[in-house]
């Protein structure tokens, strides 16, 4: 961001520009105003990932192990089935096992941007050694802050935003789901217990201080965000976000990159508002949305509940998405759900962007060309999963190549394309 503000524009922002098919100046001008941010750690070599207003809307996959399922092995498969389809960033958010030991594992295995929660290593450790997160010292989460921007972390997710008077309103108004968030859990019981602010409010100054001596972005956590679509945009939410608007303003006095968390449970009809409110309030930071979930009672397929959000959301305006899984809510993803989750979130946001004018519809209309020469490898080539395609019609296969076993002989392509498309009939002379 000091580059940017100086007029320099970095080997980052030009690779960027490139990969958005946008102008140099426009990046540069982009990122010195805030509203673009450039994940990337000064300790690591990463594929130059832009995320923000004006460039495709980017998909987060999320692993790392839990108490009950600690298997690292299956972690690296997931990590390794995210970058093959199609992620833009992964976070690192394990919870079990050696949890230094994982994230330095799996930065070790990409280049795609990688995030963190800091807070989830503080209150662990300390639960591991004292039984709960409430007994945990103030310093214990800078600690865990500076570890992980010192191996490599491109952006972490850092629970500002939870402070007495958020807490406040989230008291009197009551929630039908509760909170949810689990960061948000951990710091409101901390304070509740403890009887103070919250550390990473009251001494942002030096979460600023770690953030600009390593370069790596703070996702401003939303820990109010609604776990039920009954409690959407209320007192807590909107009031945490008034405090992320502030913390925004003083990231950027300081030359520090953020982009903002945005609610999980919303009906689709508050999606637009919460983007233009997320909006206005942090001066067009990025926008992290995650999900959203936008009906509560779809457990099995909140992959696809998720991608109705994406869809919505990137529409509007929100500039990064979090993807779900089919796991959501029931257990720990497998491998099998990260892939799941990821298409169905990259279907979304693509939507998304060709309802913003990101694009046109240009491979879309690749695949219509395609499907009328029944160009079959046309068609793969332009899929969003190619060999998922592949595969469908490969265990299928129909007695004329031309065609798929849905119409068979009766193909209404391959008739119009004979009869109707023959420039050599005359049609209604």
């Amino acid at each position: 961001m000091d580059d940017a503000k100086k007029g320099i524009i970095t080997e980052q922002m030009k690779a960027v520009a490139k990969i958005e098919n946008v102008d140099e100046e426009f990046i540069r001008k982009s990122v010195a105003n805030g509203t673009i941010a450039i994940p990337n750690n000064v300790g690591r070599d990463v594929k130059p990932v832009g995320i923000g207003a004006g460039l495709r809307t980017k998909v987060n996959a999320t692993i790392g192990t839990s108490t009950d399922i600690n298997d690292i092995d299956m972690e690296v498969e997931k990590a390794n089935i995210a970058m093959e389809n199609g992620a833009d960033t992964l976070m690192e958010l394990s919870v079990g096992g050696d949890l230094d030991g994982i994230r330095r594992k799996i930065l070790s295995i990409t280049d795609l941007p990688v995030g963190s929660v800091p807070l989830y290593q503080a209150s662990i450790e300390c639960i591991r050694e004292h039984g709960a997160a409430i007994y945990m010292e103030e310093d214990a989460v800078f600690k865990a802050i500076e570890t992980q921007a010192k191996d490599g972390i491109d952006f972490m997710a850092i629970h500002c935003s939870v402070n007495k008077e958020t807490l406040k309103r989230l008291k009197r108004q009551g929630r039908e789901g509760g909170l949810v968030s689990r960061g948000g859990a951990f710091m409101s019981a901390w304070m509740v217990h403890n009887e103070t602010e919250n550390p990473l409010y009251k001494d942002y100054e030096y979460v600023l201080d770690i953030a600009k001596e390593y370069d790596f972005v703070i996702s401003l956590a939303n820990g109010m965000r609604a776990g039920a679509i009954a409690d959407s945009t209320d007192r807590a939410q909107v009031q945490e976000l008034i405090v992320l608007g502030e913390l925004v303003d003083r990231a950027r006095e300081r030359g520090v990159q953020t982009i903002v968390e945005g609610p999980g449970h919303i009906p689709l009809k508050e999606i637009s508002t919460n983007v233009m409110v997320q909006k206005k309030l942090c001066k067009n930071a990025p926008f992290y949305m995650l999900g959203p979930i936008v009906t509560d009672i779809a457990p099995a397929y909140d992959h696809i509940v998720s991608s109705i959000g994406a869809a919505q959301s990137a529409s509007a305006g929100a500039d990064f998405i979090c993807y779900v899984t089919p796991a959501e809510h029931l257990a720990l993803p497998g491998p099998e759900d990260v892939k799941t989750g990821l298409i169905a979130s990259r279907i979304g946001a693509y939507v998304g962007d060709m309802s913003k004018g990101i694009h046109n519809g240009e491979l879309d209309l690749v695949m219509a060309n395609a499907r009328k020469k029944l160009d079959w490898e046309g068609q793969y080539s332009a899929s969003i999963c190619p060999a998922d395609a592949r595969a469908i019609r490969d265990a299928k296969p129909p007695e004329d190549p031309d065609t798929c076993t849905m119409c068979g002989s009766y193909c209404a392509v391959k008739l119009v394309n004979e009869w109707l498309d023959d420039a050599s009939k005359d049609v209604f002379d």
